[in-house]
């Protein structure tokens, strides 16, 4: 026999009946709401996990709920760079892009790591439609520097046009994202951008009910090392002190960032959780005990 059906021997019939039910008045609250999710690390990678994440995101889909995935591909464009015996280059964490990498981050996102997705998407029974920042106009960017560095063609989000997405939605898709973006008017440059800003400034541009960072950590500890120190709710008025205390420090800083970003442009919702747990997207969606950080407005 086995594993699966072993585990699902585990369960009778009440207890089947008893997950459903719990589930029920979530499926009725999310039909219609717009979820933007944000895709990247060990979820990423892992060929197990890559599978239970579109198998979820599917299940959201056909249930009526509007799911818009925003992916990023860091350790990807690291491998290409490497096969063509290009160092990687960083700038205070963030990644040198001059123009040849920035063919290598196009090619990458745009061409390979979105159309992997959409293609897996399909094969689960979904209806995807890949398309990159540059698509409709749907990213506009302007160049930064990092303290007065410069980091090439490395963009912030300026502006975000969500018609695309909106019509996508309509018609029952799952827009799938890579974050290229094309620069403001006048500026006919492409520009490499933060996927988990990018999905930020998406879900906020269109009114969603939640944004989830799917990451590769349990979400915030109170103890880094220890992962049963979860908190699994902060208010949004509490992470500045969290922050100046350090309890929110080093890498989950940004991914916070990212979340405030979005609850200041009226997202009441944002998570962080944890990709490497097959299925938790739907846990957090479906059940009363969630998984990973909620940060809330309230």
């Amino acid at each position: 026999m086995s594993e699966k059906h072993i585990k699902e021997s585990e369960l009778s019939n009440k207890d089947w009946a008893e997950v459903l039910v719990e589930a029920l008045p979530y499926f009725k609250h999310w039909v219609g709401k717009v979820v933007v999710v944000k895709y990247g690390g060990n979820a990423m990678l892992n060929e197990e996990l890559k599978q239970a994440v579109m198998q979820d995101i599917v299940l959201l889909n056909t249930i009526g709920i509007q799911v818009v995935l925003v992916h990023g591909g860091g350790p990807e464009i690291n491998n290409m760079l490497e096969k063509i015996g290009k160092e990687s280059k960083f700038v205070q964490g963030l990644r040198y892009t001059d123009e040849e990498t920035m063919e290598v981050v196009q090619m990458v996102l745009t061409g390979k790591l979105n159309k992997d997705i959409v293609g897996i998407l399909l094969q689960e029974g979904g209806k995807a439609c890949g398309l990159s920042g540059v698509d409709s106009g749907l990213l506009r960017a302007k160049k930064i520097d990092k303290n007065g560095e410069d980091l090439g063609f490395v963009g912030e989000v300026s502006e975000v046009n969500p018609e695309i997405l909106k019509s996508l939605l309509d018609q029952g898709f799952i827009p799938v994202v890579s974050t290229v973006a094309l620069g403001e008017q006048g500026d006919t440059a492409l520009y490499n951008i933060n996927a988990d800003t990018a999905a930020a400034k998406i879900a906020v541009a269109l009114g969603a009910e939640k944004f989830v960072q799917l990451t590769n950590v349990p979400g915030v500890l109170r103890d880094i090392k220890n992962p049963n120190s979860l908190i699994k709710r902060i208010a949004r008025e509490a992470i500045p002190s969290m922050i100046a205390t350090g309890v929110i420090s080093d890498g989950m800083i940004p991914k916070i960032e990212c979340c405030l970003e979005a609850l200041k442009g009226g997202v009441p919702r944002t998570h962080i959780i944890d990709g490497r747990v097959k299925h938790s997207l739907l846990i957090e969606m479906f059940s009363d005990r969630g998984v990973g950080t909620m940060l809330m407005n309230e």
